[in-house]
C-alpha cells in the first residue's frame, strides 16, 4: 500500500481526468506542464493549492493515469493519499480535493 501511495501519491478521477485533459488541450499548454498539486500555508490554516505549472528543482514528478501530476517533495506527506475530483452543481463546476480519510467515510 504505501509504495503504491508513493508511486501514486494522488488519485484522479474520471471525471477530473477528461476536465484535466480538455483544459491543456483547449488552452494549448505546452507539455512541459503538469498539473501541481500541494498546499498553501496561511494565518487561518492550510488551503488546497491546485493548478497547471512547469516543475522546478525542489519537485517531484509522477505520471497518474496519464497525467503529469508535480508535488513539491516538501508537500508529499500533505497531499499523499488525495483524489481530485470534478463536480458540476447549480452554483457552477471545479475541481475537488478530498483525502483518502474523507472518502472512507461517505
Amino acid at each position: 500500500m504505501f509504495i503504491d501511495a508513493i508511486e501514486n501519491p494522488v488519485r484522479l478521477s474520471s471525471e477530473a481526468r477528461v476536465q484535466i485533459t480538455e483544459t491543456l488541450r483547449a488552452n494549448k499548454i505546452p507539455d512541459t506542464y503538469g498539473l501541481r498539486v500541494g498546499v498553501r500555508g496561511g494565518g487561518c490554516g492550510t488551503s488546497w493549492l491546485l493548478g497547471f505549472d512547469q516543475p522546478g528543482p525542489s519537485d517531484q514528478i509522477y505520471e497518474v493515469d496519464q497525467i503529469r501530476i508535480i508535488i513539491d517533495r516538501k508537500h508529499l506527506l500533505y497531499v499523499l493519499g488525495v483524489e481530485v475530483g470534478f463536480e458540476k452543481g447549480e452554483n457552477g463546476s471545479g475541481f475537488t480535493i478530498r483525502k483518502e480519510a474523507e472518502r472512507a467515510i461517505e
